[in-house]
């Protein structure tokens, strides 16, 4: 007998608004500390027009492109280990043109978008949405964990020029072991086995996954995090801002980790560059803008060269 899901509750206005009211205050921190740097007899904007135009363009596509069809190989990567794990065993080359085309709605809302690659294993595979749901779910735990460890080695790197706030990331890592522990312990033990938290469709996954599953997963990711550090370096310098590459290593990670801060158009990791960077506060407040933002909008753009296979794979008559 299936489980029937549960009447979709709305939001209260508040978590409406805290992503919003977040991106508000950063920006309005960005704004303050621009105003400052700007020239006599200048505008904001036309200062930032002027770090515009000092960039070189063609090579910072020639760096970011192939970055982002790493990153989409990467992630397609994982997302077939952990469908093969828990749902079905379906080709890479048939999960990334829909992973791609995810992309597109993922601007706009993830949710969504995960919701389209459920679509596909429903359709193709007869895998119920519950259960996909659970592998989305798997990922998403993995990827706090992975940015979690990351940033605990940036932090170690860059621990006496990183904003204060982010020295509570140890304490933050020691909580995660701890609690990450006890969690797989609870799902693998046979202790629990009859609760019925445990046999829920959607934590399906985590009753199935053994330790090692979690790590593979983390370390599967991590080529995509170390190939950012080169390629952000390397942007970087495009903006008439030198960062070695290990001071880069300590900063980026703690700056993604931020990302995990809701808040449209990644407001808290634009506005660290400039914290990190107060010499350079106009550079470093576009640099991350570009970065964090345009980062998405070329993963959909690669996602429109896949949409039509997509279409065909989501809605054709045939699974091929």
């Amino acid at each position: 007998m299936s489980e029937e899901a549960p009447a979709k509750r709305t939001k209260p206005w508040w978590q409406h608004a805290l992503p919003w009211a977040i991106t508000v205050v950063c920006f309005g921190y960005l704004y303050t500390r621009i105003t400052a740097r700007v020239p006599e007899g200048s505008s904001v904007l036309g200062y930032l027009g002027d770090v515009f135009g000092s960039v070189n363009w063609l090579a910072w596509l020639g760096i970011m492109v192939p970055y982002s069809l790493l990153y989409l190989l990467i992630d397609t990567a994982v997302l077939w280990r952990v469908v093969g794990w828990f749902n079905a065993k379906i080709p890479y080359t048939s999960l990334l043109p829909v992973r791609a085309s995810t992309y597109i709605i993922s601007i706009l809302n993830e949710q969504v978008g995960k919701g389209a690659m459920a679509l596909y294993l429903n359709r193709r595979e007869g895998v119920p949405g519950w259960e996909v749901g659970s592998s989305m779910l798997f990922i998403m735990f993995c990827e706090f964990f992975y940015l979690l460890a990351w940033a605990l080695i940036g932090v170690a790197i860059s621990w006496s020029v990183i904003p204060p706030i982010f020295h509570v990331v140890p304490y933050i890592a020691l909580g995660a072991a701890i609690f990450f522990a006890a969690f797989v312990w609870f799902f693998r033990t046979e202790r629990f086995e009859h609760m019925a938290l445990r046999a829920r469709p959607l934590l399906k996954s985590f009753r199935e996954a053994p330790a090692g599953h979690y790590f593979i997963i983390m370390v599967m990711r991590s080529p995509a995090l170390l190939a950012a550090v080169w390629v952000y370096s390397a942007a970087a310098g495009l903006f008439g801002v030198n960062i070695p590459l290990t001071d880069m290593l300590g900063f980026l990670p703690v700056i993604f980790f931020g990302t995990l801060i809701p808040g449209p158009f990644r407001a808290v990791a634009v506005t660290l560059w400039p914290t990190l960077f107060p010499d350079h506060v106009a550079e470093m407040a576009v640099f991350g803008f570009v970065q964090h933002n345009f980062f998405l909008l070329f993963n959909a753009t690669i996602g429109l060269v896949f949409l039509r296979r997509a279409n065909r794979e989501l809605f054709g008559n045939d699974k091929a």
